[in-house]
């Protein structure tokens, strides 16, 4: 979004007012100007954040992922243009420019969605899953330190597995990528299994169990995650934020997905000219009735192996 609006108004100043684990992957994009950690202004009290708000002298502010206590703030703040969706009841009383927009039923990938937030522009806002890419801007990407960078096997197609989720997704399960892993020739891939220090106590018998793979979890920075992946060829796991760092960045990233809605890949495949998604069964009754299904730990390995050695 803040590319696409780079594009129409070059000299605008863009602000991302966001949570503090999303500010390294902000920091990438040659789009935004600064970065304002909200959870610091939580700290504030009212009367100053409403005055820190002023300071900035925004004229525009898009309530992109919705949140009461900042809609009311922009409002008490005076920011000239307020826009939010009319879905929400708070910005009815806090906005000043609503956008007819529902998510929940739509046909239409997240950032397409989020894209039509943008209508006050008058501009065309109907942008194709292939025109995203190029809005990114993700020209700021952090040195790798050289402990890490000497993990990459130059030789090798160097790929990252990141089996869980923290609940953000359906899982495809260890025991598919214990078969994954076992099925990628060790002459020609150098596996990295990467998550965080709590995913890694949680697959303790996992990675113990692939002793050839190396172990990632819990040792990077997300900014040196970002920059280990950008060294790499491929990544794949389910619909979680590394998938689409790497879709970002142009790496061979493959997604597994449920038909599920409103998990579905129609709304939240990575996108990038690497991009990719695998679902078992489009169709499945069971997703689609929005019954218990674990339709995806029936992906088959070689469905993956088929996309990484795609050229």
């Amino acid at each position: 979004m803040a590319g696409f609006i780079k594009k129409h108004y070059p000299k605008c100043r863009i602000y991302f007012l966001g949570r503090n684990y999303t500010k390294d992957i902000i920091a990438l994009s040659e789009h935004v100007d600064e970065f304002i950690n909200y959870d610091e202004i939580k700290t504030f009290t009212r009367q100053r954040q409403i005055e820190f708000l002023k300071f900035i002298k925004a004229d525009v502010i898009v309530h992109v992922f919705p949140l009461k206590e900042i809609a009311q703030l922009a409002s008490a703040a005076g920011i000239s243009l307020r826009v939010g969706t009319t879905n929400r009841l708070y910005h009815w009383f806090t906005c000043n420019k609503l956008i007819r927009l529902s998510r929940k039923n739509s046909v239409l990938h997240e950032s397409q969605l989020n894209f039509k937030l943008l209508n006050f522009l008058n501009v065309h806002t109907e942008i194709a899953l292939n025109e995203i890419q190029s809005y990114y801007g993700f020209n700021r990407i952090p040195e790798l330190e050289q402990q890490y960078y000497s993990l990459i096997d130059k030789n090798k197609f160097n790929v990252i597995l990141h089996p869980k989720s923290k609940g953000s997704a359906r899982e495809w399960g260890l025991d598919n990528f214990s078969k994954l892993i076992l099925s990628l020739p060790k002459t020609k891939y150098n596996i990295f299994i990467s998550g965080t220090t709590e995913d890694g106590k949680l697959m303790q018998d996992f990675i113990k169990g692939h002793p050839d793979a190396i172990n990632l979890t819990g040792k990077l920075t997300l900014s040196q995650f970002i920059a280990f992946i950008n060294h790499c060829d491929g990544l794949v796991a389910a619909s979680t934020g590394p998938l689409h760092i790497a879709a970002s960045l142009g790496k061979k990233a493959i997604g597994l997905f449920s038909p599920r809605r409103p998990i579905h890949p129609g709304r939240w495949m990575p996108i990038g000219k690497n991009a990719h998604y695998i679902v078992y069964d489009e169709q499945c009754e069971r997703c689609h009735k929005k019954e218990d299904c674990n339709c995806i730990s029936q992906i088959n390995p070689s469905q993956i192996i088929a996309l990484l050695e795609q050229k």
